[in-house]
């Protein structure tokens, strides 16, 4: 379902809404929901292919969404620089991103809303599936001790940049004096040892990787903003929602049954991730994951929200009423 969005606007989001990575997705062809020669519906979800994408793959696998009548056509982005302004577009149906992503969409005009959970945080503050890491022999001991130093995360002014300077904000340490700059995870771990950065911002599977290697853990940013912090969604315009509200029903009821097996069946979600990523066995039995749950937590996205726009991410808070779906 095609919207008519500014050329510009669409342009300037595929810059900006990077959330884990950048890139973009070649054709262009219009994959939006077709109903297929099996008789099912066929949905075309963009996504990228890491650990916090378990739960849809696990649940095409155990049927869930042929259950609903529905058939997926999963096509692999590198970021939110393709997600967004494909679902814009119509190329998807439905996409993945970090919820921050999402905010920053609606912000900057477009109207997007979240329909499912995607990964949210452990919860653990000494154990969970993204860092904050420094050297062995690093003076940094503690959040406060970030501030005046040079960081790196995988994009600036979204979900780690935020979460981060909130931490630091919350040690009593001067958030402003942080100096971020852009450094993809896979060599993250490089720049740390290098001395490039005094500290990086690592998810597993190169966290687990990089403290195994002798980096020490400051702090576990997403568990330390909100204990149920909410990091990722499937999403789509909410024109489509309108127009769509069966499919949207059915997807959000297969994506719900995905997560709860999901987190039911952490060794299945070890398994499936070694058939779309190259991380091997050995990692996939040692890295911490996500939590996976179908209910949004409205607190944590609400502390996540005002922080963003406090640090100018977001030009004001973000309107949750309108970004999520209703809950029971």
């Amino acid at each position: 379902m095609k919207r008519n969005t500014p050329l510009l606007l669409t342009a300037a989001l595929a810059l900006t809404l990077s959330g884990c990575g950048g890139g973009s997705l070649s054709g262009g062809e219009d994959t939006s929901a077709a109903e297929g020669t099996s008789g099912l519906t066929t949905l075309s979800v963009g996504i990228m292919p890491i650990v916090d994408t378990a739960p849809i793959w696990l649940g095409k696998e155990q049927g869930f969404f042929e259950a609903e009548g529905l058939d997926l056509d999963i096509q692999t982005t590198t970021g939110g620089a393709a997600a967004v302004p494909g679902v814009v577009s119509g190329d998807f149906d439905f996409a993945f991103g970090n919820v921050v992503s999402v905010m920053v969409a609606n912000d900057k005009g477009l109207d997007i809303e979240l329909v499912s959970n995607g990964n949210s945080t452990t919860g653990d503050t000494s154990s969970d599936f993204g860092a904050v890491v420094v050297p062995a022999g690093s003076d940094i001991q503690s959040a406060a001790d970030l501030a005046g130093k040079t960081i790196s995360v995988n994009n600036l002014s979204n979900i780690g940049d935020t979460t981060i300077r909130k931490l630091v904000e919350n040690a009593g340490g001067d958030q402003e004096s942080i100096k971020f700059v852009e450094i993809p995870f896979p060599d993250a771990p490089a720049a740390v040892e290098s001395g490039q950065v005094d500290a990086a911002w690592i998810l597993d599977p190169f966290l687990t990787q990089t403290v195994e290697n002798g980096a020490r853990v400051i702090a576990y940013n997403f568990a330390e903003t909100h204990p149920n912090l909410d990091i990722s969604g499937y999403f789509t315009t909410s024109a489509y929602v309108e127009e769509n509200p069966e499919l949207v029903e059915k997807f959000t009821a297969a994506m719900k049954k995905s997560l709860e097996y999901a987190q039911e069946n952490p060794d299945e979600v070890r398994e499936i991730v070694g058939t779309y990523t190259k991380i091997d066995a050995e990692m996939r039995a040692k890295m911490i994951l996500p939590t996976f749950r179908a209910e949004f937590d409205r607190d944590g996205l609400t502390v996540l929200g005002e922080a963003a726009a406090s640090y100018g991410t977001l030009s004001k808070a973000p309107d949750l009423a309108a970004m999520l779906p209703a809950q029971d």
